[in-house]
């Protein structure tokens, strides 16, 4: 007996669209788009779209690699979709990464190189949409990753159904259309209909975290919760939903709350056009009349007006100069002052909380 098909998300797919498949050669992507062809074929209910297909070799695992690359080219074939071939190397972004002083591990410079070309599909015109087929067993181990870490609410949101992107100017989306979809429901429904796809070898190297968080931490955790994954997956989106419910509040606050550059003497402030040297404050009586909730949210989001990210304690240790807390490293008095994280620095005056970073310095 053959399974039902898994259900796609066509929430955000619409006839008439240029929808191009990301297509690795694993099994969640070989049935995505199996999946989308299928859709797309119907004699009612189609989807009616442009369809295609990209696949990225990143420059990793030689011949293997090559492998997936003749084998998503075989399937485009018989399936008559076009495919678009790129080729990109991780390992020269790494190195390029730690030569900037912004170190990325092959994880994250592969993610990055795959999105700068989902990008470019769409701004030269090739796609409205670009398609990934994260799962739902991806966006438990997101989660709980994001969690191990100690993520605010917009990390444990974890994989967005949707994103906007813009491409050379010209709009677009990233898709995950399999989201709530299991990895087992995907390989079963293309061992029903008999068709093969490819097993990245990386996926069992365990000096990866995501492998050792999917191999060995999840099934432990299932022990506790047989449903994990589908609970990790609604904490994502509750984290969602109240991470767009604070943005929307945030949007209408903060430019009631914050002020560009410092206070002058007979009013106004001044306000410096030099690269970094910008800095926003916050009125301390304003802040008083905030809950705990919103002015957590306020300073964090005065710190990236600035361009830096607070950690919890930074926020705490933010909080405290300002008056609020129980940090009693920190002095809250007028004239206090904060070094914290990514260059950021924080001075109390007798009603402003001020922020802004310091520059290294520049050794000639």
């Amino acid at each position: 007996m053959i399974p039902d098909a898994p259900t796609l998300n066509r929430e955000h797919i619409r006839p008439g669209d240029r929808i191009c498949a990301a297509v690795s050669g694993g099994a969640d992507s070989v049935a995505m788009l199996l999946l989308l062809h299928a859709a797309n074929a119907l004699a009612r209910n189609a989807l009616g779209v442009g369809l295609s297909a990209v696949h990225v070799h990143h420059g990793l695992r030689g011949e293997e690699a090559d492998a997936d690359l003749e084998f998503v080219r075989g399937l485009c074939l018989r399936l008559e979709v076009p495919l678009h071939v790129q080729h990109a190397s991780v390992p020269e972004r790494v190195i390029r990464s730690r030569e900037a002083g912004e170190p990325e591990t092959i994880e994250e410079a592969a993610r990055a190189l795959r999105y700068e070309i989902f990008g470019a599909l769409i701004g030269e015109g090739h796609a409205d949409s670009v398609l990934t087929a994260h799962t739902l067993d991806d966006q438990a181990e997101t989660v709980l990753m994001k969690l191990l870490r100690g993520a605010w609410t917009e990390g444990l949101s974890g994989i967005h159904p949707v994103i906007a992107v813009v491409g050379a100017g010209r709009p677009g989306k990233i898709l995950r259309p399999l989201l709530g979809v299991r990895r087992a429901e995907l390989e079963e429904f293309l061992r029903g209909r008999k068709q093969a796809w490819r097993t990245d070898s990386s996926n069992a190297d365990e000096a990866f975290r995501r492998n050792r968080v999917r191999h060995h931490l999840l099934p432990v955790l299932r022990e506790y919760n047989p449903s994990l994954d589908q609970a990790l997956a609604n904490l994502a989106e509750l984290a969602r939903e109240e991470e767009a419910r604070w943005q929307a509040e945030l949007g209408r606050i903060l430019p009631q709350v914050l002020l560009p550059g410092k206070p002058v003497r007979g009013g106004g402030r001044a306000v410096s056009t030099a690269p970094g040297e910008g800095s926003v404050a916050v009125e301390l009586e304003r802040l008083r009349g905030f809950d705990p909730a919103l002015r957590r949210r306020v300073v964090r989001a005065a710190a990236r007006q600035v361009g830096a990210r607070l950690s919890f304690d930074d926020t705490d240790r933010l909080l405290a100069l300002a008056g609020f807390g129980v940090d009693a490293t920190v002095a809250a008095r007028p004239g206090g002052s904060l070094q914290l994280g990514g260059g950021l620095r924080a001075e109390r005056s007798a009603r402003e909380l001020r922020l802004y970073r310091e520059e290294p310095a520049k050794h000639s």
